[in-house]
């Protein structure tokens, strides 16, 4: 079995259903975790952690289609993560190219790509290793070590992706492995430890980091130091004057000292607001946060603060989310916090456009970090709250001088009620974060925050600043703060996963129509999630359909950079297949309010007054949707 082979993927079937690449990036996205570890369990460990984790990664970020493509084994489910055509497809190039890793190299052939040390990402200077499981994950590993890499394949879709063994046949079957048979028996012998996949030993998105070989990398770095003064001798003399890129017409000398970029690196001129100057401020934002912390007068960590902000070392980690500058300040940043918080030091800054939190070890200034996020214009929701610290899956907020009270809610349990945190100088308890958790989507934790006028909800998606979560029709959104919000919340919170790490500013819900289903099924709900950005761009809408009593709702279409669903544009139409209990197959449509027809085209040929369309059809099939509106202008699906 140590010989398996990998064959060519079968050829797809008229009938299997298409994925566009815009659907795979969304299941990607929103299951990255989990194809990564998936991706890490198949590989065989023979290639070592370090390039285990990083191959994991390549993989699985590698595995979008080019183009619109046949996803060929897709359990037969209508509904969640597995019926989701673009995350099996996505999941299927992940166990294909795991299996080809594996392979070993012939004088024959050329190497496949996944054969070969990853391009990207790559992390020079450090080795890259999951945290460290007990006796059992440790057994697991070995006894996984020893199979042949089908089998493996067999072993982690069982027991991590829970599928049956037709759907791991087929699965195999489409990623090209011959001998099926041999692998589900070879994987049979292997005791069904399956609860143990889910441990952090084989988390390849929780990592661990350690040096290389330092005496080695000394020795390149004396070299690399060599090549670097030759090529600044030959640049010094391609900038003399008369050649080189030309003159700087007004601009002062490389070397000159300019004022305000030295004010800004003075501790000493930092602003500090008044404890009281927000009672008297005619607006609730950050230029009225008092300056807190218990290190707020430590001049000395102050000054390395705004030093790394105006030019990090290659050792400090820097991130910022997208569209924000990461340059350092144009003069004197207002202080927010200075204080310790669990094992680090934390100074948080804000310069009107920016919130800049800067982070060092207790015990020194190795592994620092530096990270942005884009703040301009927000007020009271987006201005409630700040992350000040992450730890073991936990994320602690520091909160705006107005907050009074502050609780834990899981957005998927509206009738669980709040758990009140406590609230010490403005800090709140650690709160389980949903942006860090892996595995199945079983619940969604969100800060609640309540003021002088109300309760607001916000949720963290891995950004500095949580997202203001609200709900209602797009111009007259309202608070997730009642008990009908709440429940309309909840089948969609888990949506929530694909829109981390986006600079999501707000996040709005509005269930946009109702429809009855065929066969007298009852009634299902049409949901529109549309996230706004700080950036004022890369807004994310999706359209979810929920059956009645589903836990979950389904995303039906998602669009990007579109008005559709927002204060600007509250018109949405989209479509999903959708099968009855009787067995049979139904392309179902529906437009918001105002939709006058509703029109199918493509593989379903169809049209209906009003904003709902129901055609019977067969499974696979695709349509082009169009919407009239009352006013005449035409309104096309998304997809």
């Amino acid at each position: 079995m140590q010989s398996q082979d990998v064959a060519k993927r079968p050829a797809a079937s008229p009938t299997d259903p298409v994925v566009d690449v815009e659907q795979a990036e969304a299941a990607l996205v929103e299951h990255y975790p989990r194809l990564v570890r998936l991706a890490y369990l198949v590989l065989p460990p023979s290639l070592g952690r370090n390039r285990r984790v990083l191959t994991a990664h390549a993989l699985t970020q590698r595995a979008l289609p080019r183009r619109r493509a046949s996803a060929s084994a897709i359990p037969a489910q209508s509904t969640g993560r597995d019926g989701d055509p673009g995350y099996a497809f996505v999941r299927l190039q992940v166990v294909r190219t795991a299996l080809e890793a594996g392979l070993p190299l012939s004088f024959r052939a050329l190497p496949k790509r996944s054969q070969l040390p990853p391009l990207l990402p790559q992390v020079r200077g450090l080795r890259l290793f999951p945290r460290s499981g007990g006796a059992d994950e440790l057994a697991l590993d070995q006894r996984l070590s020893a199979l042949s890499g089908p089998a493996r394949a067999v072993y982690v879709l069982r027991g991590l992706e829970k599928l049956p063994d037709g759907d791991v046949r087929r699965v195999l079957a489409a990623a090209g492995v011959d001998e099926v048979d041999e692998a589900l028996r070879e994987a049979d012998e292997t005791p069904a430890q399956y609860e143990l996949l889910n441990s952090p030993e084989f988390d390849p998105c929780s990592l661990h980091a350690r040096p290389t070989d330092l005496m080695r990398r000394r020795q390149h770095g004396k070299a690399a130091f060599a090549a670097a003064a030759a090529v600044a001798v030959c640049g010094a003399l391609l900038a003399l004057p008369g050649g080189g890129w030309g003159p700087d017409g007004a601009a002062a000398p490389a070397y000159a000292q300019n004022p305000a970029s030295q004010a800004a690196l003075d501790p000493g001129k930092l602003t500090r607001i008044a404890p009281t100057a927000w009672k008297s401020a005619t607006r609730e934002d950050f230029s009225v946060w008092p300056a807190r912390g218990d290190l707020a007068d430590d001049t000395a960590l102050l000054r390395r603060a705004l030093a790394v902000w105006a030019r990090p070392g290659e050792s400090v980690q820097v991130s910022a989310t997208p569209g924000t500058p990461s340059g350092g300040p144009a003069g004197p940043p207002q202080l927010l916090y200075a204080g310790t918080v669990d094992n680090a030091r934390v100074v948080i800054l804000y310069d009107g456009l920016r919130i800049a939190r800067y982070a060092e070890p207790k015990d020194g200034t190795k592994g620092a970090a530096l990270d942005f996020a884009r703040v301009d214009g927000a007020t009271g929701a987006e201005a409630d709250a700040v992350v000040l610290d992450r730890a073991d899956g936990n994320v602690r907020y520091l909160t705006a001088p107005w907050v009074k009270k502050a609780a834990e809610r899981d957005l998927q349990k509206p009738n669980a009620g709040a758990l009140p945190m406590t609230l010490t100088d403005g800090i709140t308890s650690p709160l389980a974060s949903p942006a860090q958790a892996t595995g199945a989507c079983t619940s969604w934790n969100v800060l609640q925050l309540t003021d002088g006028t109300g309760t607001r909800l916000l949720s963290d998606l891995g950004e500095l600043v949580p997202a203001h979560l609200t709900a209602g029709r797009p111009g007259a959104a309202r608070e997730v703060s009642g008990t009908g919000t709440q429940h309309a919340w909840a089948p969609f919170a888990c949506s929530l996963g694909a829109m981390r790490s986006l600079g999501v500013r707000s996040v709005n819900a509005w269930q946009y129509a109702e429809q009855p289903l065929p066969d007298a099924s009852g009634t299902a709900e049409w949901v529109c999630t549309r996230a706004e950005t700080w950036q004022g761009g890369g807004e994310r809408v999706l359209a979810q359909f929920r059956t009645p009593g589903g836990t979950y709702g389904a995303v039906a279409a998602k669009a990007q950079d579109v008005a559709a669903c927002g204060a600007r544009d509250p018109h949405v139409l989209a479509g999903v297949l959708w099968k009855s209990a009787a067995g049979s197959w139904y392309l179902l449509a529906a437009g918001s309010k105002g939709t006058e027809a509703v029109t199918a085209t493509g593989g379903v040929t169809g049209s209906a007054r009003g904003g709902l369309l129901t055609v019977k059809t067969k499974q696979g099939v695709q349509a082009e949707l169009k919407g009239t509106l009352d006013d005449g202008r035409t309104i096309t699906g998304l997809r």
